[in-house]
């Protein structure tokens, strides 16, 4: 046991066991102890290099609040604990945050041991601009939200990364493409590292249309352009185009549900403005 404790926040493979940097095998080796957002996971991980003995405990979404607080305790008493997720980098779309954030609060020592990262190897595979990029993690799951989300990053000019669960990947899509527009170019990446690794490019109509019958298979990850040259600056006057739309015939309801995809505000806020924006009757009924 160390005199000093230490917090190693390790990443770990994303699907093949052999990427894992030799600093972290030290690491998970030396530690005393290993929390784990799968222990099933690390327990073959920690088995393919060799590492046996080790004590390993849980430390998943379900439980992290409580366990951060035995875990700090540990460290602040001296011990040294490798915090891992079941692929990656803990934190990142993963447990991991609520535990660091209480261990840096404490003033215990963290130290983050780098490694694979499904976002930039999809980012760097898909071929669009590396040199800004935007980190969306997973999307909300109910459709409204995730429209208004999607419609906040419309005018953002960097390349947006989107984790998503295989089965809503086509729905998703489609929801990029109403609210980005459907020419955006786009890449769908599934199973990186693994033995079925493929990285599908095209628009984002294209894609979405590709998945909307078959669903891709494993874990996905989708890069999508960012706005293009101009994009950013155009901003809808959300007053003018209510008013232009109800003189159109529109209804209140309708004119909130686009909106709120073309700009990302709450579309609550958009149905009361509509509302009183409505030509009143002239008979005051």
């Amino acid at each position: 046991m160390s005199s000093t404790g230490i917090l190693y926040v390790v990443a770990t493979p994303i699907g093949n066991l052999e990427d894992v940097t030799l600093r972290a095998l030290r690491v998970l080796r030396e530690a005393d102890l290993v929390a784990a957002e799968d222990t099933r996971a690390a327990q073959v991980l920690l088995e393919r290099h060799g590492i046996s003995g080790k004590k390993i405990v849980s430390c998943f979404e379900g439980n992290e609040a409580s366990r951060a607080e035995d875990l700090v305790a540990r460290v602040l008493g001296g011990e040294t604990v490798a915090l891992v997720s079941e692929a990656g980098t803990p934190g990142v779309s993963d447990p991991g945050e609520r535990v660091v954030a209480r261990a840096i609060a404490a003033g215990a020592r963290v130290e983050v041991i780098p490694g694979p990262s499904a976002a930039v190897m999809a980012l760097v595979a898909s071929g669009l601009p590396t040199d800004a990029f935007y980190f969306a993690g997973f999307p909300p799951r109910t459709e409204g939200a995730r429209r208004e989300a999607f419609g906040r990053l419309r005018a953002l000019p960097a390349t947006l990364i989107v984790y998503e669960a295989p089965g809503r990947a086509a729905a998703t899509l489609a929801d990029l493409a109403a609210a980005l527009g459907g020419s955006r170019r786009a890449a769908l990446a599934r199973e990186l590292t693994k033995m079925y690794e493929e990285v599908v490019r095209g628009t984002l109509d294209e894609l979405a249309a590709r998945y909307a019958e078959t669903p891709p298979r494993g874990e996905v990850t989708l890069v999508v352009e960012g706005a293009r040259e101009g994009e950013a600056e155009e901003a809808i006057d959300v007053e003018a185009e209510i008013r232009k739309r109800l003189a159109a015939g529109e209804g209140p309801k309708e004119i909130a549900a686009a909106l709120a995809l073309a700009t990302g505000k709450p579309r609550r806020q958009l149905y009361q403005l509509a509302l009183a924006l409505r030509p009143r009757d002239p008979s005051g009924s």
